[in-house]
């Protein structure tokens, strides 16, 4: 029923890649107007033409835009959209995944959160679920974030959503290989050179 509004999201938000199957229960949900699990994990995800965090310069004035400084680094962000794949709002900002080629390939794709202060904040876990249930653990009215994610995992499993575990200290918790503002700052810094920026 909705293979071609799927399709649609992987090549807009994915480049085409294949939909890992919590996302694809996830937006079902959404575009069926259930909201079980957006008032659980507090996501909102994108609709088609929605514009990419890094590449959103609407907010920028013509003078901006025209400055050299400026022009690096947004040409830097805009690389590095090129593996960061923002797929919702939520959390501090946005949450999706992190696919640089340097990453492990037999890993699951690393969840991520971008904030709206633009710092990048990698998430534990093998989807993007367990993750962002990861970090709404620790906003819940329960302040040891293990058993409220616990709590977190049954209702999903309720709902239809399995996650791998519903053992907080078990998620997988092996970070990012390549640090994405690291390489934000070298992608940046390479766009200077390239302008004859000092």
């Amino acid at each position: 029923m909705y293979d071609a509004r799927l399709a649609e999201f992987s090549r807009e938000r994915l480049d085409g890649r294949p939909i890992p199957d919590d996302l694809r229960v996830l937006l079902v949900a959404q575009w069926e107007g259930r909201t079980e699990f957006s008032d659980l994990l507090d996501l909102d995800f994108f609709e088609a033409g929605e514009v990419h965090p890094l590449l959103d310069t609407s907010y920028m004035s013509e003078a901006s835009l025209a400055d050299p400084e400026t022009q690096a680094e947004n040409a830097g962000a805009a690389e590095l959209a090129r593996y960061l794949k923002l797929v919702a709002k939520g959390g501090k900002g946005w949450v999706g995944y992190w696919l640089h080629p340097d990453e492990p390939s037999e890993r699951a794709w690393r969840p991520i959160v971008l904030d709206t202060e633009f710092t990048f904040w990698g998430l534990p876990g093998l989807s993007l679920a367990e993750g962002v249930a990861a970090e709404q653990a620790g906003y819940q009215n329960e302040p040891d974030e293990r058993i409220a994610f616990a709590r977190l995992a049954t209702e999903l499993a309720g709902l239809g959503l399995s996650l791998s575990t519903q053992d907080f200290d078990a998620l997988d918790d092996s970070g990012l290989t390549v640090d994405p503002e690291e390489f934000l700052e070298e992608l940046v810094e390479a766009e200077r050179e390239k302008r004859g920026l000092p």
